[in-house]
């Protein structure tokens, strides 16, 4: 687990937001204008950009300026980190099964 908590920390705390984890879904599709984002959630558009603010704050998002829009982004990149986080527990269970598996195993055999 190479990544600091200074680095992972804007990565988890965009994705524990269910509206934000909608939104990357929405932009997984194709980028957005945040008037776009907005009319597909039942709130304000100064909270849509809040959480907007949020995902490019763990860089989740690219905000590219167009004329008057600002078109959202989605940055898969970003989700390395966290990806990379969660694999060390996707270890640690194989591990631990495996163990399980073997004292079962044992038991088994000497019954």
């Amino acid at each position: 687990m190479s990544e600091s908590r200074e680095t992972i920390q804007p990565v988890f705390r965009a994705l524990a937001d269910p509206t934000r984890r909608a939104i990357i879904r929405m932009l997984a599709h194709g980028p957005r204008p945040i008037g776009e984002i907005a009319s597909a959630f039942a709130m304000t558009r100064p909270a849509i950009a809040k959480h907007l603010a949020i995902l490019r704050d763990g860089d989740l998002i690219i905000v590219e300026p167009k004329g008057r829009e600002r078109i959202n982004h989605f940055n898969p990149a970003a989700l390395k980190a966290a990806t990379d986080w969660l694999s060390y527990f996707d270890r640690f269970w194989d591990e631990k099964l495996e163990e399980l598996k073997r004292l079962a195993e044992h038991k088994k055999g000497s019954s």
